[in-house]
């Protein structure tokens, strides 16, 4: 994927544009820069910085009145001095910057989380509480893939929760070599599968970085390159996943990766309703007065704490339910959205 070549061309044809005839000579070099996208479009597919360019050129040439066809620059040599501003020094390996230097604004974010039984709240703030048992795809898109294995809370139980956590970090060619992270019970480690804390030798190496918060309890992974973090929390007998994931990352799939729990929530067949678990009033009652110390508002995380510490029996749940909610409060992109009741 050539698109470096494509952006630094751009960069020097702009560099020194003055006089009359500014815009006609901006939009040659936009109509040069679209042109050179065109050509590296086939071994660029999936590049997220290739994706970026196309929309920003599209972009620019809306708002500079340019029409598609042309003439185009003539090829520049490029600066011998680094041009600090221009695409060419730009970190592309950090999602954020680049994002705003293309768009002129940041970019827009999402927020999934699956906790205790397990509870999903979907990109979409819907929420659900699932049966699923065995192994399913929280994402699955051209840069992450997490699947969760959950298996039953109890013996007999119909409630289940995730036991292992598995986390792929997909080969990124500028910025990452792809990188595996995996979770069970009781050993949440604070590096990759092949003990590595970073993303490897590559320039962009450090764009992906692990930190733990808490020894054996709270592990956050950031991944700057597409904007992304992801935390990772061990609460009583149970592991839980939250990610505040660039929007643009977080849609890009295909209709053949329709199934990802962040996404679409879990399926009809296995969604259970939180009143099940309470018909024994005392048990109830206990557990809502353990939660409500945690959690003093009653949405969805409350409710979810009651179900959690009912069915388990184990009043170290009430932690799953408010980490959730403390992730929630630091993810979400807009803070009117922390509560949901349903």
């Amino acid at each position: 994927c050539k698109i470096l070549r494509c952006n630094s061309e751009y960069v020097a044809a702009t560099l020194n544009l003055r006089g009359s005839n500014r815009n006609a000579a901006y939009c040659n070099a936009l109509r040069s820069y679209s042109h050179c996208t065109r050509k590296t479009a086939r071994t660029c597919r999936g590049d997220l910085a290739y994706h970026s360019a196309v929309h920003g050129i599209e972009d620019l040439m809306i708002q500079n009145n340019c029409s598609k066809e042309g003439p185009t620059s003539p090829p520049r040599p490029r600066p011998p001095a680094p041009n600090h501003q221009g695409f060419e020094s730009l970190d592309i390996c950090n999602y954020e910057k680049s994002f705003l230097y293309k768009h002129g604004q940041p970019p827009s974010y999402q927020h999934c989380a699956a906790f205790g039984d397990p509870h999903i709240r979907t990109f979409h703030d819907d929420f659900h509480t699932c049966r699923v048992e065995g192994s399913w795809p929280l994402l699955d898109n051209d840069y992450l893939f997490v699947q969760a294995t959950s298996s039953p809370v109890a013996k007999g139980s119909n409630a289940t929760v995730t036991s292992k956590l598995t986390i792929i970090f997909k080969n990124m060619k500028e910025c990452i070599d792809q990188k595996v992270y995996q979770a069970e019970i009781d050993n949440l480690p604070a590096a990759f599968e092949d003990g590595s804390v970073n993303g490897g030798e590559r320039p962009g190496g450090s764009s992906l970085a692990i930190r733990e918060r808490s020894p054996g309890r709270h592990v956050e992974i950031h991944a700057e390159y597409i904007g992304t973090t992801i935390a990772v929390r061990q609460a009583g007998r149970q592991l839980s996943f939250s990610i505040r994931a660039a929007e643009e990352v977080a849609q890009a799939f295909t209709e053949e990766q329709d199934l990802q729990l962040c996404v679409g929530g879990c399926p009809r067949s296995q969604r259970i309703s939180r009143s099940e678990c309470c018909r024994a009033r005392e048990a109830a009652e206990t557990a809502r007065a353990l939660c409500k110390e945690m959690l003093p508002v009653e949405d969805v995380y409350f409710q979810s704490c009651v179900f959690d510490v009912v069915t388990s029996g184990d009043a170290n749940f009430t932690m799953a339910a408010h980490g959730a909610l403390e992730d929630a409060r630091v993810f979400l992109p807009n803070a009117e959205k922390l509560h949901i009741f349903q």
